[in-house]
């Protein structure tokens, strides 16, 4: 099947069935799509968007991981945040199923592994630490979800409370989640924080790159970068919700090659560069109208 790697949607739901819609035209049933992450909040069709990509996860045909906006819904549904003037999300905690969405997002991954030709890659919303290798990253990745899909929900509400003090295992795995769907960028002791990075060196990719790594990164969360190829590196988030604020937002897609050219010579894997195989949805109008 022809994998279809989707952007940061939060809630564009006219945008994403344009791209499902496309995707059929184009490959019939024989596609699968992996998300990112950020797939509901601060656009108005968050409950369409659920639908559509679950109905594709359960039938086989999706991957979807956890970004920082659905563990905001996770902390509002258990009590520990408060709903803001810009969450749109309000549609999900109201629905007469939220029990049951709440119980299917906190099964979600974080983190989804894969297999590109010849080459590894690892899908998060937001980052990796750069000196993990693909093993190790499942590996925490694992811890975590396990603490979010306790059935025991004054754990989770323990796990995701930050004010909860916390043990040595417990701070860690907060820690792994936050730097999985929240982080942009490192100090020098690899401390990440979501505040854009005031140079690139700060970037949490800079770093990660430099390391080396045999596995590529797909990931979204930071629509003020834009689209992100390079070697490696995907980063998909190109701003469809704030269209309109200061530029034009999109809904990206990444379609990579299903065969490795490393045969002919002109690539050794399909996280090299220049690559021009992507879609771009344009936003229909302006979402996010909280400044």
């Amino acid at each position: 099947m022809q994998k279809i790697f989707i952007g940061d949607v939060q809630g564009c739901g006219i945008e994403l069935v344009e791209l499902l819609d496309r995707a059929a035209g184009q490959f019939g049933e024989e596609f699968e799509i992996w998300v990112v992450g950020d797939l509901i909040n601060r656009g108005p069709y968050n409950l369409l968007c659920l639908d559509r990509v679950r109905s594709l996860v359960e039938a086989g045909r999706a991957r979807y991981v956890l970004g920082n906006h659905e563990i905001a819904l996770l902390k509002a549904w258990l009590g520990l945040r408060e709903v803001r003037p810009n969450d749109t999300f309000v549609e999900v905690l109201e629905s007469s199923e939220i029990e049951g969405w709440i119980d299917w997002l906190r099964k979600r991954p974080v983190m989804e592994r894969g297999r590109l030709a010849s080459t590894s890659f690892a899908m998060v919303h937001a980052s990796v630490h750069p000196d993990w290798s693909l093993d190790e990253l499942e590996m925490r990745a694992q811890r975590v979800e396990r603490q979010l899909s306790d059935p025991d929900l004054d754990r989770v509400r323990e796990f995701l409370d930050a004010r909860i003090p916390a043990d040595r295992e417990l701070a860690d795995d907060r820690d792994v989640l936050g730097r999985l769907t929240s982080c942009r960028s490192l100090d020098a002791q690899m401390n990440w924080s979501s505040a854009l990075p005031l140079l690139e060196a700060d970037s949490w990719h800079h770093h990660w790159a430099a390391r080396g790594h045999d596995y590529g990164v797909v990931y979204g969360h930071w629509a003020v970068q834009g689209l992100h190829v390079a070697p490696g590196l995907r980063g998909l988030d190109t701003a469809c919700v704030h269209h309109g604020r200061d530029r034009d937002g999109f809904l990206t897609a990444w379609l990579p090659l299903l065969e490795d050219e490393s045969s002919g010579g002109a690539r050794q894997s399909v996280f090299d560069v220049p690559d021009d195989r992507f879609w771009k949805i344009p936003a229909q109008r302006r979402y996010y109208m909280v400044e």
